[in-house]
C-alpha cells in the first residue's frame, strides 16, 4: 500500500522544493561572475608590458564571467602554435609586427599580389608599415588563415623612437627627425647591435631622413647605457622606445618620426577563433579607445622601475578607467 502525504504536508514539500529551486537558480546567477561562461587561458611572452597587458585582459574576461587562467610563453614559435591550437586562448601582440610575423610563417611572398599587402608596404619594402588602417586589414586576413581572430587595436603603440639630449636639440632647434637630418649633423647612434642592417633602424635613418650616422654604439635598445651615452654626449642619437617612461630621466627628448618610418605597432589582442565569443570580444575591445602610449609607458614604470606587480597595476589601472567595476 503507498502512502500518500496529507494536503498540508505536500503542500510543505511543494514549497520547500520551490525555495530550493529557487536558491539554486540565484546560487547559478551569481556563479556568472566566476568561471559560469567558461575557462580561458590568457598568455603573456614574458616581459614587462606584456605581461601588464595579459593582466588586464585577465581582469576584464574574469569580470565578463570567465574563470582565467594566465601563463607566461616567452619562445614564439611555441606561443604561436598554442594559439593556433587552442591551448592559449588570448593573448596582447603587436599590429605590424605580428603581421610580419605570420606572413612570414605562411611564406616569404605569400601575399605579395594581394592588393591588401601593396596598400601595407612600407618604406623598407616591407608588408606592413605606419598606416595602421592598411596594416590591420594585412593582419586581419593572415591571422584568419591560422585560425585566430583579431580583435581591436589599442590607441598605445610600442614603437622604435630616437632620442637626443634636452640640451643639443635646444642648441640646434630640433624637434623632429627630419630637422637633424636636414641640419647635416654628423651624429653617432646608441643602439642594439642589429641596428645596422634594420631597415628601421640606421638604414632607415639614412634613407627615409638622410641623416649622417658616424658611427654606432653598441649599447642596447632603450638600455640605460644607451640613454646615458646621450646624455653624456658620448653619442648624439639614441635608440629608445616610445613606451619608455625613463626617456625624461636622463633629461632627453623624443624626435618626432614626422615621415612615419616606423611600423604601427599598436596593441592587440589576439584570440584563438574557436574560444571567440561577443562576450570575450566586448570586455577586450573595451579596452582599445582608452589605453594610450603614455599610459602604457607610465604603467610600464610602474612595474620596471617602482617595482610593483603587474597585476596590481593592471586592475589598479583598469578601476581608474572606470573599466573595471568595484
Amino acid at each position: 500500500m503507498t502512502v500518500r502525504p496529507s494536503a498540508p504536508r505536500a503542500a510543505a514539500v511543494a514549497a520547500l522544493a520551490a525555495v530550493v529551486a529557487l536558491l539554486l537558480a540565484i546560487a547559478g546567477c551569481a556563479e556568472s561572475t566566476d568561471g559560469q561562461l567558461g575557462s580561458l587561458t590568457v598568455a603573456d611572452a614574458g616581459f614587462t608590458e606584456s605581461k601588464i597587458l595579459a593582466d588586464m585582459y585577465g581582469e576584464l574576461l574574469g569580470q565578463a564571467g570567465y574563470q582565467v587562467e594566465r601563463t607566461s610563453v616567452q619562445n614564439t614559435e611555441i606561443a604561436q602554435s598554442a594559439l593556433e591550437d587552442g591551448r592559449i586562448d588570448a593573448m596582447p601582440q603587436y599590429v605590424a609586427t605580428y603581421a610580419g610575423l605570420l606572413n612570414s610563417q605562411l611564406g616569404p611572398g605569400r601575399s605579395a599580389g594581394d592588393d591588401t599587402a601593396a596598400e601595407a608596404t612600407g618604406p623598407a619594402g616591407s608588408i606592413v608599415s605606419s598606416d595602421l588602417d592598411s596594416t590591420l586589414r594585412l593582419l586581419r586576413g593572415l591571422a584568419d588563415e591560422v585560425g585566430l581572430s583579431v580583435l581591436e587595436p589599442a590607441d598605445a603603440v610600442d614603437q622604435n623612437a630616437f632620442a637626443v639630449s634636452r640640451t643639443f636639440a635646444e642648441r640646434h632647434h630640433l624637434t623632429s627627425l627630419s630637422d637633424l637630418g636636414a641640419s647635416g649633423l654628423p651624429v653617432r647612434l646608441a643602439a642594439g647591435a642589429e641596428c645596422a642592417n634594420r631597415p628601421f633602424c640606421e638604414p632607415g635613418l639614412v634613407r627615409v631622413y638622410g641623416i649622417r650616422i658616424s658611427g654606432i654604439i653598441e649599447t642596447g635598445v632603450a638600455t640605460a647605457q644607451t640613454k646615458a651615452a646621450v646624455r653624456d654626449d658620448i653619442a648624439q642619437l639614441g635608440l629608445v622606445l616610445t613606451t619608455d617612461a625613463t626617456v625624461a630621466d636622463y633629461d632627453l627628448v623624443v624626435l618626432t618620426d614626422d615621415r612615419k618610418l616606423q611600423n604601427a605597432d599598436n596593441l592587440v589582442p589576439i584570440v584563438h577563433s574557436g574560444s571567440l565569443t561577443p562576450e570575450i570580444a566586448d570586455a577586450l575591445n573595451a579596452l582599445a579607445p582608452v589605453l594610450t602610449t603614455a599610459d602604457l609607458a607610465e604603467l610600464n614604470k610602474k612595474v620596471d622601475a617602482e617595482r610593483q606587480k603587474s597585476e596590481d597595476v593592471a586592475r589598479d589601472y583598469l578601476t581608474d578607467r572606470g573599466l573595471l567595476g568595484a
